[in-house]
């Protein structure tokens, strides 16, 4: 009889926790979301301002380009290539977005600067291939991979700007203790998340019944059916040990990443974390809700980190 309790309980928590891994972490059939942009009444009101920007951006011609994981893993990005001697901005979406919808404002103001980008589909989006979504443990070492691939591209003399949006940016923010190449002047990082869990866990919490009960298998799902630790990285710890300079820009709205998660990571490393909120901005609109403020921002972090 204990046999069978045990065996039950066996099956009950590797059920659950498949569940998790299939809701929040696999990604399957994907379809094309570059125009699916976020609703609710947090974002209604910015709706025709997201597709216009998307509109604008699809039009850009661009140069496709692959490189392979550590993994084996193909990916995928679209190179804008402006002149052989302007910086480059490699660009990695946010969760189940695509490059080119996640970054419709940032491609371009980065293409206004002159620079040269690289605009990513993240491992398990858009183009690019992968099932499990990592919510950065593995993404990490994408964006290293491509780091390196600007550089022989480009030439070890090469100035590159990583730059993400969402778990985009908590990708490029848990990329800043790795060995990157010389090369990587700054990481530009809009509305990350602190923690891997803190995030899933946090998004779990909103529908009832599930803000406790969910946490355990968030953690065994993401390990018996992703192979992968949550813990293994997160931003708020990564930035310690980071060697370059990074702006954090998040809206104060933001009722899907909060922002105290950006204070966290701003405080774990203050001396080299610059944090600029954009009062009322929703999740990921803080280029739309205050175009200044964040050109301002933006444009001043890339002066500061010329030299």
């Amino acid at each position: 009889m204990p046999y069978v309790i045990i065996i039950a309980a066996a099956v009950l928590i590797a059920g659950a926790s498949a569940a998790v891994y299939f809701a929040a972490f696999y990604r399957g059939s994907r379809g094309d979301v570059t125009y699916k942009v976020l609703s609710g009444p947090d974002y209604d009101p910015y709706h025709d301002d997201m597709i216009a920007l998307i509109d604008k951006a699809v039009k850009i011609p661009y140069e496709p380009v692959y490189i392979t994981a550590k993994d084996g893993v193909k990916l995928f990005g679209r190179l804008y290539r402006q002149s052989a001697r302007a910086p480059y901005h490699i660009q990695f979406n946010g969760y189940k977005g695509n490059g080119i919808r996640d970054f419709s404002g940032g491609l371009q103001l980065a293409l206004k600067t002159g620079a040269n980008v690289i605009l990513v589909d993240q491992r398990a989006h858009g183009a690019s291939g992968g099932r499990t979504i990592s919510f950065g443990v593995r993404e990490r070492y994408d964006v290293a991979a491509w780091a390196e691939y600007v550089t022989k591209l480009a030439g070890e003399d090469a100035r590159i700007y990583l730059d993400g949006v969402s778990m985009g940016a908590a990708t490029v923010l848990m990329a800043a203790d790795l060995p990157l190449p010389d090369t990587v002047k700054g990481i530009i990082a809009d509305c990350p998340y602190d923690t891997p869990f803190g995030i899933v866990s946090h998004v779990a919490g909103k529908k009832p019944g599930l803000k406790y009960v969910s946490r355990p298998f968030i953690v065994l799902g993401a390990l018996l059916f992703g192979r992968f630790n949550i813990f293994a990285s997160s931003p708020v710890d990564s930035v310690r040990g980071a060697k370059v300079p990074i702006l954090i820009i998040h809206g104060t709205a933001d009722n899907y990443v909060p922002i105290e998660m950006s204070r966290r990571i701003r405080d774990a490393a203050p001396d080299k974390v610059t944090l600029v909120e954009v009062d009322g901005a929703p999740h990921g609109l803080s280029y739309i809700k205050d175009y200044e403020k964040y050109e301002k921002a933006f444009y001043g972090f890339l002066e500061k980190t010329k030299q």
